[in-house]
């Protein structure tokens, strides 16, 4: 069983940034033919010479399980809870388990958006396929993106790019997470880390002093810390401070000098120089502009 839905996006839909051109759902039953019948021009393939196509496309398997292959990742295995992504000019073709069947959701799309992630390496080829394990999230995102689509409302196109933002956001930090969360320790670690930070912006505690009080090097916390966050904990540290100095810029009668070195700043100057960096505009031209 297959049920999809073709849409059109105008020129103006493709300076939102992301335009979808198909969404559905198949149930493939254990010896059922494959590939499926009724699709489009452009998006039938033969299983054995398989496809590319001129979009991308999210698949996410929600029963049974399958083969993968495309240019450069050979044969495989996906399972049930993995999304798996296809490229634009990227040659592929994939199927399920002949004896086991699944069931699939896919949305086709492409634009600038995505572009720009695989340019900066957010997603790439080489990497196709997510663990993420079953997701009511993901569930309901393709369920709204397929009524969506069935409906085809007024600026349906916008509704869709944010459905697909929003499957492609939770497709990378599901994995992400769950790799992390192996660790038990080191999650609790990091998240106490922070809020040692965030209760601690006014004062002289360094992230020195923070590994040292959970018994581990600083290289190793700054590393674990960083693979969590993304940042440093220097800098995360930082960054809260110059947040907590704009809400003292707009609510307090405080000096530029006494934010800086009540937030433990070195020095003035260097508290301005921080802040220029991180906003653009000096501490005295953001109470000016706030105010």
């Amino acid at each position: 069983m297959q049920i999809s839905k073709y849409l059109v996006a105008n020129p103006h839909d493709g300076l939102w940034g992301l335009t979808v051109s198909t969404v559905g759902y198949e149930e493939i039953a254990p010896d059922d033919d494959y590939p499926t019948h009724g699709h489009a021009d452009g998006y039938y393939f033969n299983l054995s010479k398989g496809r590319i196509l001129n979009e991308y496309q999210l698949l996410y398997l929600t029963e049974g399980e399958g083969i993968f292959h495309s240019s450069t990742v050979k044969n495989a295995q996906i399972k049930a809870g993995d999304l798996f992504l296809l490229f634009p000019g990227e040659w592929h073709s994939y199927h399920p388990l002949p004896e086991v069947g699944w069931k699939s959701y896919w949305i086709g799309f492409k634009g600038q958006n995505m572009d720009s992630r695989v340019l900066h390496g957010f997603l790439s080829p080489e990497k196709p396929i997510y663990h993420v394990g079953f997701s009511s999230w993901i569930d309901n995102m393709y369920r709204l993106a397929f009524e969506t689509a069935k409906e085809e409302g007024a600026f349906v196109q916008q509704t869709l790019a944010g459905v697909v933002n929003l499957l492609i956001g939770l497709m990378y930090s599901l994995e992400r997470n769950l790799q992390l969360n192996s660790n038990k320790e080191h999650v609790n670690m990091v998240n106490h880390a922070r809020n040692r930070i965030r209760e601690t912006l006014e004062d002289d505690l360094t992230i020195q002093k923070i590994a040292k009080e959970m018994s581990v090097s600083y290289s190793n916390f700054r590393k674990l810390f960083k693979e969590f966050t993304g940042v440093s904990p220097c800098l995360y540290q930082q960054d809260l401070r110059l947040q907590r100095a704009k809400e003292l810029l707009t609510t307090s009668n405080l000096s530029i000098k006494q934010i800086a070195y009540q937030l433990r700043f070195e020095s003035p100057d260097y508290f301005s120089s921080k802040f220029k960096i991180k906003t653009g505009i000096t501490p005295s031209e953001f109470r000016n502009q706030t105010r």
